[in-house]
């Protein structure tokens, strides 16, 4: 049977290559916040590899949303896969803001929270009556919960609430089969912080400088890892963060 896998922002940077890497081995659900258009674009090179995909709008900030959310995925499953579930939540959505602790704003921090805990929390548990007995949660996480970098205090303390939280859910959710785990990457040449990695020559540089292998990483270097965790080879790794940096500070 295809395996079914939805994943949150899917739209672009890293979500938009997990998908595609995913699409590889069968089947997609993808979501998008704003844009439609390059969400649609992935539907089709997904569906250009002979796979199925459907893009679904989400706003992973809004935790009202989340109930209509997983009747309209409920009513979608049916209707293109003939099913009531789906296998595998990749919840990677998210947006970078980076301040100073002094110069952090409340809606700033608010923002990060709702974003990349309470969403993902809670998301989860509206999908849970959807996800297939033997399914898998990968949640997104980031290299910066294990070192400090300048301005990412927020930012990384409510990514390292997500790995204390993928933890208790691979406790909770055993029972039913699904494993959960926390993948952390390193620095990325993303949209990330508006590209800041990717089109700020300085700030490329010194993420380089810290890495082992001499460079940062792309795309590549992250959705066909998310992919192969997701496959039947990795089927008894489970509450465990598996950072994906070319060895950042080591």
């Amino acid at each position: 049977m295809t395996k079914i896998a939805l994943i949150t922002g899917a739209s672009r940077g890293l979500g938009r290559n997990t998908a595609l890497n995913i699409a590889r081995n069968g089947g997609d659900v993808i979501t998008y916040q704003s844009r439609e258009e390059d969400a649609r674009a992935v539907v089709a090179e997904i569906v250009a590899m002979g796979c199925q995909a459907i893009a679904l709008k989400l706003d992973v900030g809004d935790v009202s949303t989340f109930k209509p959310f997983a009747e309209h995925l409920r009513m979608a499953l049916r209707e293109t896969w003939q099913r009531d579930t789906f296998d595998h939540l990749v919840n990677n959505a998210g947006h970078g803001d980076m301040a100073p602790i002094a110069e952090t704003t409340e809606a700033q921090f608010d923002k990060l929270v709702n974003v990349h805990f309470k969403g993902v929390f809670f998301l989860t548990q509206a999908l849970l009556p959807l996800i297939a007995d033997g399914g898998r949660i990968v949640n997104l996480s980031s290299g910066l919960t294990r070192i400090s970098f300048p301005g990412f205090s927020a930012y990384s303390a409510v990514k390292g609430a997500v790995e204390v939280l993928s933890i208790y859910m691979a406790k909770e959710f055993g029972s039913r089969g699904i494993a959960v785990n926390t993948v952390a990457p390193g620095a990325i040449e993303t949209d990330f912080l508006g590209g800041a990695v990717r089109d700020t020559p300085d700030l490329n540089n010194t993420f380089a400088g810290m890495t082992a292998l001499g460079r940062v990483g792309v795309p590549d270097d992250i959705g066909p890892m998310i992919a192969s965790l997701l496959s039947d080879d990795n089927r008894w790794i489970n509450a465990q963060r598996i950072e994906v940096s070319g060895g950042q500070v080591i």
